[in-house]
């Protein structure tokens, strides 16, 4: 497997990137490679003084870089050498197996679209954060692929998660769930009513109806969709509120109990851990034609490191074959 990296897209490039690909040797085997994308002189100066790195890495030049700022169509179109656009252009080529980039994510959904295409049936693609509770993971879809859904996109979020909540997860049934304003039916606006209403339709869906946005972490479900709105702004304040929580108890615990602060520091410092995006790696991007992982732009090297563990796993449980032939035998029991 040849695993494509953008080693210009990140808050701290290269110098994240080609630490986490150093890092990542471990996970490849005999045969596969890491590719990094971007300046080839930035890149080696990050190299010099590894081991070997020859064996197992290999940079592609690309001079030009999106910033997080940019409109990402317009980026694509007036910088075909960008690290996130070379990047595409490899794997529609069949030269890379997989990307991953924690660049400006428009961009990255923009080329992998421009590039990849959608897979057969699907209709706009999503990005699936796996979201750590005390119950196990959640799956939420969209968080900032598509901003202006309609309901037949939610419900394809809901098969695509659903088959990814079922290989990486584990969930022998996934419990899907439209995050909405309330969790009675008559609650919600008209895109959650008229997704509330293709889901019911389908049998082959365990879906238990909308939940609230307490609920992603009560166990009440395994998938959550949504539009991307309000998917990246429910990722925004989760990754906030776990930090902000967790620090603010640690202040308080130093005043008033100075004797034990710091057992009790390490123990919270553990639990913020499980809720640090650099543990999970990368989200995919749920419904291309291709392997593509979207990291968060403050990734460190053991984010990448989990971003190649995941194009890994996303490859090995054949998860985009079972997207395709789930949506067909939807599409043909619907035409049935």
């Amino acid at each position: 497997m040849r695993i494509g990296l953008d080693a210009m897209g990140g808050d701290h490039a290269p110098v994240e990137e080609v630490r986490g690909a150093l890092t990542a040797r471990e996970l490849l085997g005999p045969e596969d490679k890491i590719v990094l994308v971007g300046r080839r002189e930035a890149i080696l100066e990050q190299l010099a003084g590894a081991d070997d790195w020859e064996r197992q890495i290999e940079i592609v030049h690309a001079e030009q870089v999106v910033s997080m700022d940019e409109p990402p169509v317009e980026a694509m179109r007036n910088k075909p050498d960008s690290s996130i656009a070379v990047l595409a252009h490899l794997a529609a080529e069949k030269k890379v197996d997989a990307c991953v980039s924690a660049g400006n994510t428009g961009a990255c959904v923009a080329a992998a679209q421009m590039r990849l295409r959608r897979l057969p049936g699907v209709h706009r693609p999503g990005i699936a954060v796996l979201t750590p509770t005390f119950h196990g993971p959640v799956v939420l879809c969209d968080v900032g692929a598509n901003v202006q859904c309609r309901p037949l996109h939610l419900y394809q979020y809901g098969i695509m998660a659903s088959v990814y909540s079922q290989t990486v997860c584990g969930r022998t049934n996934p419990r899907v769930a439209i995050l909405s304003i309330g969790e009675e039916d008559a609650k919600g606006n008209s895109l959650v009513k008229q997704t509330r209403e293709l889901f019911l339709a389908d049998k082959q869906v365990n879906f238990i109806g909308n939940a609230e946005g307490r609920d992603l972490f009560a166990g009440v479900c395994d998938v959550m969709v949504c539009d991307g709105f309000v998917g990246n702004v429910a990722l925004k304040l989760v990754e906030g509120m776990a930090d902000g929580v967790i620090r603010g108890m640690m202040s308080e615990i130093v005043k008033k109990m100075p004797h034990q602060a710091q057992e009790i520091r390490n123990a919270l410092a553990a639990v913020l851990g499980k809720y640090d995006f650099n543990e999970y790696g990368g989200a995919p991007l749920l419904g291309v034609g291709g392997i593509v992982i979207i990291c968060h732009g403050a990734s460190n090297f053991r984010g990448f490191y989990n971003a190649i563990r995941v194009a890994i796993d996303f490859s090995n449980q054949h998860v985009n074959q079972r997207i395709t032939e789930l949506l067909n035998r939807q599409i043909g029991a619907a035409n049935a």
